[in-house]
């Protein structure tokens, strides 16, 4: 039976599909091109009136100024005090996680800020109607605070999706690839998993005309996620049932067990409500960490670290297509 011309096109269409995918996982160039399609529509509409290069500044500052740099060198030699786990003084992971850093301040630094200023002029301009009036009943102080704890929670369903939706864990499977933890591992992710946490803008978006998170209070914010990610022995003492700390946090970290519990941002309350928590105890706090089987490239493994080839294999991971064991 002759096929029609519809027929035809369509197994054409289907033979082409086949062939990209088995060169490219497409989800994951789905989310590249979200992040691309966000940064053009906010360059048509100028960022909203925003200075991006004082926003890149401002980004810049939190992520590695004085301050920020103060709070790291601190933890750092905190790891050296109090370790979970002796390491080298300078371990492959530490120095692998240095090149996260650097390109972090480089070049992530501008991608989340052109994402932030286009996501949220997207937001207002398909939803104006979601930017509450500035109100004089409520106190600035508890619109900041209302702004943070659900800062917070965004991170934390944002987090749950990055390990139960396979095209996110793509993304973010290389942040948990570390196993020589430190400090530095906060800055081990990919620039593309921050598309997923554009959500946690929403409740600022929300209540701009009413408070705004201050400079201080983020970098706070950003010490307390990187303190999470030491490799020291620590907890907070009382404030462990509230505040992520690194012994807590590890365990979200682990190399055998489910990865998906503990992932708090900086409170636990959130793994609290949803039943997702693990408390530290005697025998997790020096626990091994990093990703079962090494499914992508990490520098522990081989003779050499290789770094800048490891790298570059970590960056294209998330687009290289499944194995047949992962379509199954």
């Amino acid at each position: 039976m002759i096929a029609s011309p519809v027929e035809l096109v369509a197994r054409s269409s289907t033979r082409v599909r086949g062939a990209v995918s088995s060169r490219v996982y497409l989800p994951a160039c789905g989310i590249a091109a979200t992040a691309v399609g966000l940064i053009a529509f906010g360059w048509w509409r100028g960022f909203g009136g925003a200075d991006v290069a004082a926003a890149v500044s401002d980004q810049r500052f939190i992520v590695m100024g004085p301050a920020s740099a103060v709070i790291i060198a601190a933890i750092l030699v905190v790891e050296r005090v109090r370790p979970a786990q002796r390491r080298a003084v300078i371990a492959r992971g530490h120095r692998h996680d240095v090149i996260f850093t650097i390109v972090n301040v480089a070049f992530v630094a501008p991608l989340v800020t052109v994402l932030t200023l286009s996501f949220s002029n997207a937001v207002r301009s398909a939803m104006p109607w979601i930017v509450l009036p500035a109100s004089g009943v409520v106190p600035r102080w508890a619109a900041v605070l209302v702004i943070f704890l659900a800062m917070d929670a965004c991170n934390w369903f944002a987090h749950l999706a990055n390990h139960r939706v396979r095209v996110l864990w793509r993304f973010h499977e290389l942040h948990h690839s570390q196993e020589d933890m430190s400090v530095l591992t906060v800055f081990r992710t990919h620039p593309l998993i921050h598309v997923s946490y554009l959500v946690a803008l929403v409740p600022a978006i929300v209540l701009l005309a009413n408070g705004a998170l201050s400079t201080g209070l983020l970098i706070a914010y950003a010490g307390v996620v990187a303190f999470a990610h030491s490799n020291t022995n620590l907890g907070f003492g009382p404030l462990d049932r509230l505040v992520v700390s690194p012994n807590f946090h590890r365990i979200h970290h682990r190399l055998e067990g489910a990865q998906d519990v503990n992932l708090g941002f900086a409170l636990t309350i959130w793994d609290q409500m949803f039943r997702t928590v693990v408390w530290p105890t005697a025998d997790t706090i020096r626990i091994d960490t990093g990703l079962p089987g090494r499914p992508i490239a990490v520098e522990q493994a081989g003779e050499r670290p290789r770094h800048l080839a490891v790298f570059a294999s970590q960056l294209i991971a998330p687009f290289r297509p499944l194995d047949h064991e992962e379509v199954q």
